[in-house]
C-alpha cells in the first residue's frame, strides 16, 4: 500500500518537472521557486501543536497555477498512564516522529486581487500520504495504538501569501489545516 501511494507521488512530480517555462504564456510564474521553513502542525488531532520543518518546490503548471512536491518532518513526545496492581498510576511516554510525503497544487490570485509585484496570495490543497514512527518508554506494556484520523492518507487545505524582499528571495506564510508554516522562498 505504501509503495502504490509512493508510485503515485513520484509520477506525479515527474509530471510537473517536465512543464517549461515557454509553457506558461502569459502572466506572472510562480513556480521554480523552493520553499523551506518551520512551522506548528496539528497533524491527525495531535495533543497540542508540534514544531516542524518543510520543504517544497514549486513548478508552473499553467497560468497562476503551480504544483509543489514537498516533505515535511515533525515529532512530538506525549505520555500514557499505566494501570495495575504492582505499579500505582505511573506516567510512560513516547515519542511520535511523523513525515508528510505529497504535492502541494496552489492557485494564485494576484490579477484578480490587483495586488502589488511585492505581493503573491494562493490557495492550496495539499495531497499525499504519512510516515510514522511510534517509541515507546521502556517498561511501558499497556495499550501502544496511538490512534489517528488519517489512516495513513494526508490531505491539507491552505491560505497564503509571500511578501518579494527582493526578486530572488521572499517570506511566505502558508496557513492550514494540518502544518502551518513560515518559509524563506528562493526563486531560482
Amino acid at each position: 500500500m505504501k509503495t502504490t501511494k509512493a508510485i503515485a507521488v513520484i509520477a506525479l512530480m515527474s509530471l510537473c518537472t517536465n512543464v517549461s517555462a515557454q509553457d506558461i504564456q502569459y502572466g506572472e510564474q510562480y513556480g521554480h521557486t523552493l520553499n523551506a521553513g518551520i512551522g506548528l502542525g496539528y497533524y491527525g488531532y495531535l495533543p497540542g501543536g508540534s514544531p516542524s520543518i518543510h520543504f517544497n518546490y514549486e513548478f508552473d503548471v499553467m497560468q497562476n497555477f503551480t504544483v509543489a512536491p514537498f516533505i515535511t518532518a515533525m515529532t512530538y513526545r506525549d505520555y500514557r498512564t499505566l494501570h495495575g496492581f504492582t505499579h500505582p498510576d505511573q506516567r510512560y511516554y513516547y515519542r511520535e516522529t511523523i513525515i508528510p510525503i505529497g504535492a502541494k497544487a496552489s492557485y494564485y490570485f494576484d490579477d484578480m486581487l490587483n495586488a502589488s509585484s511585492k505581493w503573491d496570495f494562493y490557495m492550496a490543497a495539499s495531497l499525499g500520504f504519512v510516515l510514522q514512527k511510534t517509541v515507546w518508554q521502556a517498561g511501558y506494556t499497556g495499550d501502544r495504538n496511538v490512534s489517528r484520523k488519517s489512516d495513513g492518507l494526508y490531505l491539507d487545505g491552505h491560505i497564503g501569501a509571500e511578501y518579494h524582499l527582493t526578486p530572488k528571495t521572499g517570506l511566505q506564510l502558508d496557513l492550514s489545516s494540518g502544518i502551518s508554516t513560515f518559509c524563506v522562498a528562493i526563486h531560482l
